[in-house]
């Protein structure tokens, strides 16, 4: 099993931030603008966790040079099922440098964009003391 997918199971966001490099961008399925850094990276997967309910990695897909992953996954918010993709980018030294998100179906991203705006002021505190 890839190390980010048993920090993430395993509800160690310490280790999933300490597998992100400091230049990652965070592309988010529900914001236009993408989230550059560390910090507000790890924050907001911080945030996500606390939102999904019952979240479970359903597939694990790599390309040929390592470093490039895709892992399918499901999960509920606010009682909408969702299913989702995180795509990952190592960089030369294993760290993430790029994390795009993709969830389905509209209704259930129109509830992780209402869930993931209520916990916004928490994240940027925590992107803040980081």
């Amino acid at each position: 099993m890839h190390p980010f997918r048993e920090a993430v199971e395993s509800g160690d966001m310490d280790a999933v931030a300490a597998l992100l490099a400091d230049d990652v961008v965070f592309t988010s399925p529900v914001a236009f603008t993408p989230y550059p850094g560390k910090a507000i990276t790890a924050a907001i997967l911080r945030g996500v966790s606390r939102v999904f309910e019952d979240f479970t990695y359903i597939r694990e897909l790599a390309g040929p040079d390592g470093r490039d992953h895709a892992f399918v996954f499901t999960a509920t918010v606010a009682g909408k099922k969702l299913q989702g993709c995180d795509f990952l980018h190592f960089d030369e030294n294993g760290r993430i440098d790029d994390f795009t998100v993709m969830v389905r179906p509209l209704s259930a991203a129109q509830a992780l964009s209402e869930a993931m705006g209520a916990q916004f002021e928490q994240i940027a505190r925590e992107a803040a003391e980081q």
